[in-house]
């Protein structure tokens, strides 16, 4: 158990052996609520990570906007 201050603006300093241990990097997002008289974070992924990999490329296209538009295009229709 960690032992924590809050300061004059409302932060917290999470410890490093903390955000090591949970892979907490700089900058990185949270969803803050209250349960039972508790604060929960929970970390927010990043829109890059939640989304690398759903589409395979095999060959790099000319023009990467239409080929990103067309791709979420298949995937929208194939998420149906």
């Amino acid at each position: 158990m960690e032992v924590v201050r809050i300061d004059e603006k409302g932060r917290i300093l999470l410890p490093k052996r903390i955000r090591d241990a949970l892979g907490i990097k700089a900058k990185q997002q949270f969803r803050i609520s209250v349960v039972d008289d508790k604060i929960v974070l929970v970390p927010l992924k990043s829109t890059a990570d939640r989304y690398y990999g759903i589409v395979k490329v095999r060959k790099w296209p000319r023009d990467l906007d239409e080929f990103i538009v067309e791709a979420i295009q298949r995937w929208w229709r194939e998420s149906m």
